[in-house]
């Protein structure tokens, strides 16, 4: 130490050795912050006088620029007293020389300066707090700072923590300010919240050791002491994002809580806030907790709906909050370009006269100015709204005159402009008392400058200046505009009051520029200037760190590392790398080389052999430095010696897909005794140490592609290098990497440009960052400088096009894209997909107009001759000419040549087609570049024919002219079977004739024909002879003439077709003698050739099988059936041409019939009740109808039908009449057939005499009245077919008898049996005599 004793040259020079150690500390430090200003000329020559030169700290270790105002200073104070000393020193050399000899002053000299290289180098002292945080508690909204002050060598670097989270100022824009003057570290604090209460700290770092301080900062809300905190430990698990919505849609916001413990009837207190304005249940907020969920739906969204919420939930140690902003979108107008609708509407009572309305205008980008306003009223429980103001009023308010005393109202609004009137503004909530603020007039001017910031990848964060006159202010619009296009879009919907907006739901890699406009109730300002152009992207910040140091090699006295960069690298790219060293053991780092690495390999030299050596790394971007690395290992400083080749390194992982991936590595720095020749792929699960080989053999490749992955699994490798000594040492294994393509991911397309005929690789990345580079390669290796290929970017599309594209082209192509999570692809170029666009880009750089059709030729209508082609498009500036036998054709006097660009049809008309046209049609076409011909030769045979087309046409004009026919004779048989000649007329008048003729004389008809009618008929005969139809007025005659000779046969076997064709399906009728077959149709002849089969084999008409038929059907009886006739049955009818089969299975169910209970004569007195009642069967339950004189019975109250149980019908008579006489009748039926059996009723009056009942056996069965038609798809199988026994006498019932007391059974509907009248029916006519006659 120095003193007072001490030789004054003594004392002079330890001065020099502290205050030059001093300006060596500062420049350390102003150097670690990355601080470059040049010291002055006296400073760098006394510093070189007096001592060597120190290790200068390299220039990468600069940090932040704090120091610099310290540095100048020193700096400026020792350059002075440097001068001063050198001048001092100086005297006294002259002056001791004149006492003592200059050895011996020069001997004290050199054991001074020894002295002050000993004192070189301060002391280094730990970082140590001179004054520490202190504790703070503040109300909520207000801003707090905490502040320190730190010392230490070297200058300590003081991050800020809250509870132990590192503070980014980023990340929450306006949220957190970090300053540091002159060793005073701050945190400034803005608009407090609950969620900011936390334990902070200031963690002050150097190289010597650390230090913490720490404070708590407790936010307070007003009021807190009237609220009873919870007793519920709530969490959140789910948090409602920003959220975008248009008017009148419906939004809920829900936060997905964690309640301990879950009480269903006790659920945790929550509250909603808007804008900090506390939300109350309403009609247009609906609020709950419940289902560990806080829900908040806004059933009918509107402007005024937009703003920040923020949902807080009391827990039991305060509360805990979350905040996210709602957009809500103008709804589309009714009107194009109308404005959005006006919010925010107020009512004031300012005095007796009138109520005073305001409200916001909103926002406009693209729509026409607002000229104005519409203020409409409504009394409350009306639902009439009235227009107040008759012209629009400019201004945001307006006193509304003419209101009812005491009575209630609503109000709205709607905004005015050139193009139409906005919707109408949700309706103010009713009358406030308040005073009318006096106004300022005028809008205010425009906001000042608009700086826009990074803030997330779709999110930016915008503020301004505000305006220098306010005009009593209402807040603020913001806009922003995609670079390039010139659409503003608005960015919010609501004014909003601070001068600062956090932008959401911008595109990522998109930029935009930002505005901003001045709202208050005189309308909007004019817009603030723009901002600078911002690209989307996070924002900025250090990069995290390093990590996966590993050993490359080591030759005894140096060692190569490698790392893996960082996970997180801030957005921007990494510039730089910061390699620190220590002995194993030790605490102190020491940099590893005096300048940074820009690649993640190092060599790090001047180490000891035989120690053990420990490394970090740090990585540096235009953000700052980052976090080191974890130390690594200690690897052992041992030349290798090895045969084996060193480890494989930097895995990196491309075309990630769902079930492959390609693998790529970069070649080992230690290759052993001899070259590597190749590699192997080691893979497993994440979390598994099983590794499998992937290639069978060595990989000569530094890359492979690995497939039939596990799609969303998560794998690792390792690689190892092969040389002729075997297997080398293992990489370290990467990481985990999860096979499935990135949403969006796009492949190369592979194509030809269609303006220049260029082939080129297209790629278009699904993500990129500002700073994302497109690097191609072909077969993985990159393409640097090739004049075979050029590449070019353009926004997120890269583009290589070839420049002469050959078989040495062909290969594999890469592209990857920097900067954005692995974005990458291939694809592989072969022979074939080569010749193709090869063939392609021939086409277009020689195009040729494309075709649809050739030159061809068609006959028009007055014997025109039309030839014409169509290209697939063509523009409106093609030109064409036609050329004939080698000379042009031109539009004129027989020739019409014309051309439609929408359809692409060329054509050209000849007027008067004749034998001088024929030869060679050509069509020459020029479109552009594009050109093309096509020819057309018409000579010969194929001249002739159109030549002839073309005569006919005229002619056919010509006749057209009069009246002709359409369509000439002809014949046709009806459905009668009838041969009709038939022929169309057209263009006929009144005044024309028509005449019929065969063999030359003329028919004469009952009914004249009328031509008017369009078309005639006339019925003929089937023998021979000529007809003629003849049609004429004074325009001209046309004849048609048919000639039947020969026709008789076409006409039969036309007829028969019709009659075959018209064949019914076989349908089952019950006769007394067994069972008939019938099928109907139009007509039956005998000419017919018909055959029927049973089980495949022809019947032949017996008496058993009797086959016949009608003029309407073909009929075959089975007499007295058994077993033996049940099967398939078919018929075939073949009418010369075809045949034609029906068929019908009869398979042996039970038709419906009568088992008994009726008599056959019933006589009872007048006014009793009759009941008949039978007993019926079948399978299926079969139908049953009730007759009285051949017509249907209906159930009414004096004749009431029955059916119970599916056997038991009856028909019940009240009080019978000498009216209700008469033969009655049941009929039973199912699908497959049924009965009828009659009953004779006979009543007689009370004092007659009564008549002998005759009572015999049950009647048999007998025809019904009226048989159904034949059904379209008829399903009537055979009935029941067993051995004729005779029916047993059925008991004497009483003429009244009635069903068992027991069985009800609802009527059911009556089903009449019998068919329309139109319809055939298959039984012989009523006039016929049934087969069981009735008894009289």
């Amino acid at each position: 130490m120095p003193s007072r004793a001490m030789p004054v040259i003594q004392q002079k020079q330890k001065k020099v050795s502290q205050e030059f150690h001093s300006s060596q500390h500062v420049q350390q430090i102003s150097s670690r912050k990355s601080v470059s200003k040049s010291v002055k000329k006296e400073q760098v020559e006394a510093t070189e006088a007096m001592a060597e030169p120190a290790y200068k700290v390299p220039a990468f270790r600069q940090r932040q620029p704090e120091g610099m105002q310290e540095y100048q200073r020193m700096a400026a104070h020792f350059g002075r007293d440097l001068s001063s000393l050198q001048q001092e020193l100086h005297r006294m050399k002259v002056a001791t020389h004149e006492q003592v000899e200059n050895i011996e002053i020069t001997r004290e000299v050199k054991e001074k300066m020894s002295v002050r290289k000993e004192f070189q180098a301060e002391t280094p002292k730990a970082p140590d707090f001179l004054v520490g945080l202190r504790s703070h508690t503040v109300w909520e909204k207000s801003p707090v700072k905490l502040f320190c002050t730190v010392s230490g060598s070297p200058t300590p670097i003081v991050k800020w923590f809250k509870n132990a989270d590192p503070i980014d100022p980023l990340s929450a824009p306006g949220k957190y300010k970090i300053e540091s003057k002159y060793g005073v570290h701050s945190l400034i604090i803005s608009r407090c919240s609950v969620a900011d209460s936390a334990v902070y700290s200031a963690v002050a770092t150097n190289t010597e050791g650390k230090i913490k301080s720490k404070a708590t900062v407790c936010v307070r809300i007003p009021l807190l002491s009237g609220i009873h905190r919870s007793k519920l430990e709530v969490t959140f698990l789910d948090r409602f994002g920003v959220t975008f919505g248009t008017e009148g849609q419906s939004v809920t916001l829900v936060a997905n809580l964690l309640v301990v413990p879950d009480l269903p009837n006790l659920p945790p207190d929550a509250e909603w806030y808007r804008d900090d304005t506390l939300l109350k249940p309403s009609r247009w907020a609906e609020m709950s907790i419940c289902g560990g969920a806080a829900k908040l739906t806004l059933p009918h969204l509107n402007k005024d709906d937009e703003g920040l919420y923020t949902l807080r939930i009391w827990t039991k140690d305060g509360t805990t909050e979350h905040s996210a902003y709602l957009f809500v979108k103008d709804a589309t107008p009714s009107v194009a370009g109308a404005p959005g609708a006006p919010m925010d509407v107020t009512v004031s009572d300012a005095n007796k006269d009138y109520i005073l309305v305001s409200w916001k205008p909103p926002n406009t980008t693209n729509e026409p100015v607002i000229t104005g306003y519409f203020v409409d009223r409504r009394k409350s429980g009306t639902q009439d709204w009235v227009q107040c103001n008759s012209a629009p009023v400019k201004v945001c308010k307006l006193p509304v005159h003419g209101l009812t005393e005491g009575a209630s109202y609503h109000f709205r609004v709607r905004a005015v402009n050139s193009a139409g009137i906005s919707l109408p503004s949700r309706m103010s909530t009713g009358v406030t008392a308040a005073d009318v603020e006096s106004d300022v007039e005028g809008v205010p001017s425009a906001p000042g400058q608009v700086i826009a910031s990074r803030n997330t990848k779709t999110s930016a964060f915008v503020q301004w200046d505000p305006p220098k006159h306010l005009n009593n202010l209402m807040g603020y619009y913001v806009d922003c505009c995609v670079v390039g296009s010139k659409t503003w879009m608005p960015c919010n919907h609501r004014p909003y009051k601070l001068t600062r907006f956090v932008v959401h739901g911008l595109i990522p890699g998109e930029t935009y520029t930002f505005r901003a406009q001045a709202v208050n109730a005189y309308g909007l300002s004019d817009e603030s200037q723009e901002s600078a152009p911002l690209f989307i992207d996070a924002a900025l910040t250090a990069p995290s760190a390093p990590y996966g140091i590993s050993l490359l090699s080591c030759d005894g006295s140096s060692m190569t590392l490698a790392w893996k960069r960082p996970k997180n690298t801030g957005g921007t790219k990494i510039t730089a790398y910061y390699l620190d060293k220590r002995e194993a053991g030790h605490l102190n780092w020491k940099e590893a080389s005096q300048s940074p690495a820009t690649i993640r390999v190092h060599k790090v030299e001047n180490l000891t052999a035989g120690l053990f050596y420990e490394f970090k790394v740090q990585a540096g971007n235009l953000a700052g430095v980052g976090l080191a690395s974890e130390p690594s290992k200690a690897f052992a400083c041992e030349a290798w010696t090895t045969p084996e080749p060193g480890p494989a390194y930097d895995i990196s992982f491309w075309e990630v897909r769902d079930s492959s991936l390609l693998l790529q590595w970069r070649a080992p720095m230690y290759n052993g005794a001899s070259p590597v020749t190749g590699y192997f792929v080691e893979m497993a699960k994440k979390g598994s140490s099983d590794f499998v080989t992937v290639n069978a053999e060595p990989e000569s490749h530094r890359y492979l592609k690995v497939t039939g992955l596990e799609t969303g699994a998560l794998y690792v490798f390792k690689v190892r290098a092969v040389n002729a000594a075997g297997k080398g040492k293992a990489s370290e294994v990467s990481d985990a990497v999860c096979v499935k393509a990135l949403a969006g991911t796009k492949e190369i397309e592979y194509g030809v440009d269609e303006e220049t005929g260029d082939v080129f690789l297209s790629f278009e990345a699904s993500e990129i960052s500002e700073h994302s580079k497109f690097t191609w390669s072909k077969s993985y290796k990159e393409i640097a400088e090739s004049n075979r290929v050029t590449a070019s970017v353009a926004g997120r599309r890269s583009k290589l096009t070839f420049v002469n594209p050959e078989k040495e082209d062909l290969g594999i192509y890469s592209v990857a894209v920097s900067d954005a999570n692995g974005v990458s692809a291939s694809h592989t170029i072969s022979e074939e997909e080569l010749n193709k666009m090869l063939e392609l880009s021939y086409n277009i750089r020689h195009p040729i107009v494309p075709l649809k059709t050739e030159l061809s030729y068609e006959v028009l209508e007055k014997g025109h001759v039309r030839f014409w082609l169509q290209a697939q498009k063509m523009s409106s500036a093609v030109s064409y000419r036609f050329i004939v036998n080698d000379k042009e054709v031109t539009s004129g006097e027989g020739h019409k040549i014309s051309h439609d660009v929408s359809s692409g049809v060329i054509q050209m008309t000849i007027e008067h087609f004749t034998k001088a046209n024929e030869g060679t049609y050509t069509l020459q076409i020029h479109d552009g570049k594009a050109k093309n011909q096509s020819s057309l030769v018409l000579v010969g045979d194929v001249f002739k024919a159109a030549l002839k087309e073309a005569e006919f046409q005229r002619k056919e004009h010509i006749r057209k002219q009069g009246p002709h026919f359409s369509e000439y004779l002809t014949f046709h048989v009806d459905d009668d079977c009838t041969v009709m000649l038939v022929c169309k007329l057209a263009n006929v008048k009144k005044e024309t004739t028509f005449s019929w003729f065969k063999d030359d004389e003329e028919i004469v008809l009952d009914v004249a024909p009328n031509p008017m009618s369009g078309s005639c008929a006339l019925p003929i005969p089937t023998d021979q002879g000529i007809y003629k139809a003849v049609l004429s007025d004074d325009r001209g005659k046309d004849t048609s003439v048919y000639d039947i000779s020969g026709q008789g046969k076409v006409f039969i076997v036309k007829r028969l077709s019709i009659c075959c064709s018209s064949a019914s399906e076989l349908m089952l009728q019950c006769t007394p003698e067994g069972i008939r077959l019938q099928c109907y149709m139009k007509y039956y002849t005998e000419e017919m050739k018909t055959s029927w089969f049973h089980k495949e084999s022809k019947i032949a008409s017996s008496e058993k099988m009797r086959i016949g038929g009608t003029s309407e059907m073909a009929w075959m009886q089975i007499c007295e059936p058994t077993d033996r006739e049940k099967g398939h049955y078919t018929i075939e009818i073949n009418d010369g041409k075809a045949s034609h089969t029906r068929a019908f299975d009869l398979s042996g169910q039970d038709r419906g019939r009568v088992v008994g209970g009726l008599p056959d004569v019933v006589t009872i007195m007048e006014y009793k009740t009759l009941s008949l009642t039978c007993t019926v069967w079948g399978d299926p339950q079969p139908e049953v109808t009730w007759f009285k004189n051949e017509q249907e019975v209906v159930s009414d109250a004096h004749n009431k039908i029955t059916f119970e149980s599916g056997k038991f019908s009856s028909l019940t008579i009240n009080s019978v009449t000498v009216e209700d006489s008469g033969k009655y009748s049941i009929n039973v039926r199912n699908k497959y057939g049924g009965e009828f059996v009659e009953i004779t009723v006979s009543v007689y009056k009370q004092g007659e005499e009564i008549p002998e009942p005759k009572l015999g056996q049950m009647s048999r069965s007998a025809a019904a009245p009226k048989s159904p038609a034949p059904p379209s798809k008829p399903q009537t199988p055979a009935p029941s077919m067993k051995p004729a026994t005779p029916t047993p006498p059925p008991s004497v019932k009483s003429p009244t008898p009635t069903p068992p007391p027991s069985v009800k059974a609802p009527t059911p509907a009556p089903k009449s049996p019998t068919p329309p009248r139109s319809a055939k029916s298959p039984t012989p006519p009523r006039f016929m005599r049934s087969p069981t006659p009735t008894k009289k």
